[in-house]
């Protein structure tokens, strides 16, 4: 499938600030069976140059500063991506280091009792199997509710509340599969719904785990699916705080106020 992705943040301040530096993970992967045959990022004020590099996850982080007063930043990435049917592995086998980052509890991932307890009570499976049985547990126990929660909740948070967004889903999935010794890593992206245009599109989260013999397997515990020819991947990290879509500083005494605009068609 063909999918055209518009992404648009707008940053206003109250107050003119005098400088301000921003990193974006908003370009598309081409692995896995996807690839990206276009990409644009258009800045107003315009005419800023933008530098990029790879992450040491893989990665591609665009950054640019603004050095001049300015109280609106607004960048809009345009993409347009052959997606494939499933997530294809083709990646080398994780080294120890990555091995090691993707076991780990993190502070949105925790590996409390009631984690742990959580995993135990969903019992069955190995490997790739073992994910499946674990994410639509984790997509039965949740109700989707984009009120109950906001972008500091942990998973183990989302399982007291029982309620949460796509980053709660995976995170609550990520810590269970670690706690068990399953590397798990959070997927940053879109998913293409035809119901879902205009405003009512956003950024999605899923998880990609370890399998010993299949490698690397993607599963969506909001949808209770594995990834598919709907989805476009963009970046993948220990959490959410790995691959944010825009991060930044700026200096100024001023407030800022965010908002993001995203698209997704197919063409």
């Amino acid at each position: 499938m063909w999918l055209r992705i518009e992404h648009t943040t707008s940053f206003t301040y109250d107050a003119p600030i005098v400088e301000a530096y921003t990193e974006l993970r908003l370009r598309p992967l081409s692995d896995g069976g996807q690839q990206c045959s276009s990409f644009r990022l258009t800045t107003t004020p315009p005419g800023l140059k933008v530098r990029e590099y790879l992450d040491h996850l893989g990665n591609d982080v665009l950054h640019f500063d603004v050095l001049e007063p300015h109280d609106r930043l607004v960048v809009t990435a345009t993409s347009e991506v052959r997606t494939a049917p499933a997530f294809i592995d083709g990646q080398r086998l994780p080294g120890p280091l990555e091995r090691y980052d993707f076991l780990q509890p993190t502070s949105r991932t925790p590996f409390t009792d009631s984690v742990r307890a959580f995993a135990a009570e969903h019992a069955g499976g190995a490997g790739a199997d073992r994910v499946e049985t674990l994410g639509r547990a984790v997509n039965e126990s949740l109700t989707y509710d984009p009120d109950a929660t906001d972008v500091h909740t942990t998973g183990d948070e989302a399982l007291a509340l029982r309620r949460g967004v796509c980053q709660d889903f995976a995170h609550l999935l990520i810590a269970a599969c670690r706690s068990e010794g399953l590397p798990a890593r959070y997927v940053s992206g879109y998913l293409y719904d035809p119901a879902a245009s205009g405003g009512n599109a956003a950024s999605h989260a899923w998880v990609d785990v370890w399998d010993e013999e299949r490698g690397w397997c993607s599963f969506d515990p909001t949808h209770s699916r594995a990834q598919n020819e709907l989805y476009v991947r963009i970046a993948v990290g220990r959490d959410y705080d790995d691959v944010p879509p825009t991060r930044g500083v700026f200096r100024g005494n001023a407030s800022e106020t965010l908002a993001v605009a995203v698209q997704v068609e197919s063409v």
